[in-house]
């Protein structure tokens, strides 16, 4: 096991760091304060593309650093995902790199649903625009009225009719929603109430100016409405597409999930990560060049165990998310549930200590819309509800751990 990059992924994560270093961080402030205007209302009608995103995704797909996350050396850039790990890492510096790069969520598991259980028709439609970047989507799972930490729960349903399915449903969180390029969502929905409760559901391809689709408010997430990417509450009454928008077939709602879900929480996690190891560098930053009672800062109040303790927190992090990818590449989504599962727990609530830690050295400043660190700390809040709540995984670490023993007793 050796979780070193290849010359591949050092090659790629040179030249993603010089276009960082050159490009994105200059326009930060930029972007940000452009961002923010978008916030106020909530009124996702008014969004629009920020034009310096868009002169970056151009110059990002010009020098071939573009869907850097699939692996396919042909749609993509063939990297695995322990190769993109490390570049994952280093977009998570910013808030808004992802997207620079066409590596942001939900597009990115999207892209990858159609990619591995997507008709060739729909990857025509659908696939070829969101991997050239001129469209942008939507991931509908999360109901407000039932508990979705559970998501056998989940009441919104997909009928058959013929040739085509009706669709009905309540969905929030949809992350997405409030892009102004979004323009398709996957919808996951009941199909047979019948079958075992994970062959219950499906997932159809809905796009978003179909009649009966009412996008009912955005939400605010820590106070911010999240612009320009949005997670909103979304109304499906009577939604008739055609049989054809069907992925794969009903029933398979959950498989599908499952192989989207593995890679993504990787993503999110390295980019997590990266938020991290921002956080950090700069409390050390402030903690040098600020003064008090005579001593800097970084000498003061504990303040430098807490940056050996970010430190070992965001190393150990990073190992066991390296981890995962290696087991995902070698055995599969099923074979690392486990390291899946631990990494959603382990790596937001590392986030969330070391951005705290930094908000903690800079004051005022640190809860502030002058720095990163009060989205970073939103984030890490997110992410421990984002793709099933701490309790879920942990749930999940416990049951697959305990059944190593009870194998061992039963033989």
């Amino acid at each position: 096991m050796d979780f070193s990059n290849s010359a591949r992924s050092d090659d790629y994560l040179a030249r993603l760091n010089a276009f960082m270093t050159e490009h994105v961080l200059p326009m930060e402030s930029t972007i940000l304060a452009a961002n923010r205007q978008l916030n106020p209302t909530g009124d996702w009608q008014s969004w629009s593309t920020i034009a310096e995103v868009e002169q970056l995704k151009k110059l990002a797909k010009a020098q071939g650093l573009w869907n850097l996350f699939l692996p396919d050396d042909t749609l993509g850039q063939g990297l695995t995902c322990t190769e993109y790990a490390p570049l994952a890492e280093a977009t998570g510096k910013v808030i808004f790199a992802p997207e620079i790069f066409n590596c942001n969520a939900p597009d990115t598991g999207n892209m990858e649903v159609l990619y591995h259980f997507g008709s060739d028709a729909q990857k025509q439609q659908w696939l070829t625009p969101l991997l050239a970047g001129d469209i942008r989507s939507v991931f509908c799972m999360t109901e407000p009225a039932v508990a979705s930490s559970d998501a056998t729960n989940m009441e919104a349903t997909v009928e058959v009719d013929g040739d085509e399915l009706i669709l009905n449903g309540r969905k929030w969180w949809s992350t997405g929603l409030g892009h102004p390029n979004a323009k398709v969502a996957i919808f996951m929905g009941r199909s047979n109430t019948t079958a075992p409760k994970h062959a219950q559901h499906a997932m159809v391809l809905v796009p978003l100016d179909s009649d009966g689709v009412s996008i009912e408010r955005m939400l605010t997430a820590s106070g911010e409405y999240d612009a320009p990417y949005g997670h909103g509450e979304v109304q499906f009454n009577n939604v008739r597409v055609p049989k054809t928008n069907l992925i794969w077939d009903l029933g398979k709602g959950f498989a599908i999930a499952q192989g989207r879900l593995g890679p993504g929480r990787i993503h999110h996690c390295m980019r997590a990560i990266g938020a991290a190891e921002r956080a950090l560098e700069l409390a050390i930053q402030r903690g040098l060049s600020r003064v008090a009672f005579g001593q800097p800062l970084i000498k003061l109040g504990g303040n430098t165990e807490r940056i050996a303790q970010a430190r070992i927190q965001i190393d150990q992090a990073r190992l066991l998310t390296l981890n995962a990818a290696w087991k995902i590449d070698n055995f599969g989504v099923k074979n690392a549930m486990t390291e899946i599962s631990a990494i959603k727990v382990a790596v937001p609530n590392m986030l969330q200590s070391v951005v705290d830690m930094a908000i903690q050295i800079h004051g005022g400043a640190g809860v502030s819309d002058d720095l990163p660190l009060a989205t970073f700390a939103a984030m890490a809040r997110m992410l421990r509800l984002a793709d099933g709540p701490d309790e879920v995984h942990m749930h999940m670490v416990s049951r697959l751990e305990i059944a190593k023993h009870i194998a061992k007793v039963s033989v």
